[in-house]
């Protein structure tokens, strides 16, 4: 993968422009350009530096093919049940795969039972595609009154239900009106969960 390749699959994935690219990795927008129509192939070590810490990965050892750790942070104690503020504290990183990399943002840490019959216990870690949008049936992690939570997404009509997958748990569903009142907002897609034992 040469540095244009790197670089438009992280503008695209973060839907950024050129602009705030080069405001990101601290470069002139004609730099940016001239990376992006691969005239740039090569990075200087402190422009190299400060993408490796914003991307999670060693941009030069990977332009240079070494095999390289791509890495997602870890943030926050989500909870599975209804109670718990997402606190965005980074708790350190995971490994992931090339095709994990790109598809997902980041991983959650779970607290909490609600999910536990589709294998999300306590403990475990959520990668999450972070959207606003998601289908119904898809594992979300929803904000409601900036509360956290991890449920199966259901539009109905007009409303939204949240569904656990323990049978100790209510579904919770709300109507447009309350959907305004609670401030309620899709935060992302879970796209798997790692469990230790």
């Amino acid at each position: 993968m040469e540095l244009k390749d790197i670089i438009k699959e992280y503008k695209n994935r973060y839907h950024m422009n050129n602009k705030e690219l080069a405001e990101q990795f601290g470069v002139s927008h004609n730099t940016v350009c001239r990376w992006l129509r691969g005239e740039i192939k090569s990075l200087q070590d402190d422009t190299a530096q400060r993408m490796s810490s914003i991307m999670g990965f060693d941009v030069q050892s990977f332009l240079q093919g070494t095999v390289v750790d791509l890495k997602k942070p870890v943030l926050g104690m989500v909870k599975a049940g209804y109670d718990m503020f997402l606190d965005q504290d980074y708790l350190g990183e995971e490994i992931v795969s090339s095709e994990e990399y790109k598809s997902g943002d980041f991983f959650l840490k779970v607290k909490g039972d609600s999910m536990k019959d589709s294998g999300i216990i306590e403990g475990s870690l959520v990668y999450v595609k972070a959207t606003n949008v998601v289908r119904n049936g898809d594992i979300a992690v929803v904000c409601v009154d900036d509360e956290v939570t991890i449920k199966f997404y259901e539009k109905r009509k007009d409303e939204i239900a949240l569904i656990p997958s323990n049978s100790s748990y209510e579904t919770k569903v709300f109507n447009p009106k309350e959907v305004s009142k609670h401030n309620i907002k899709i935060i992302g897609k879970v796209l798997f969960c790692k469990t230790t034992f």
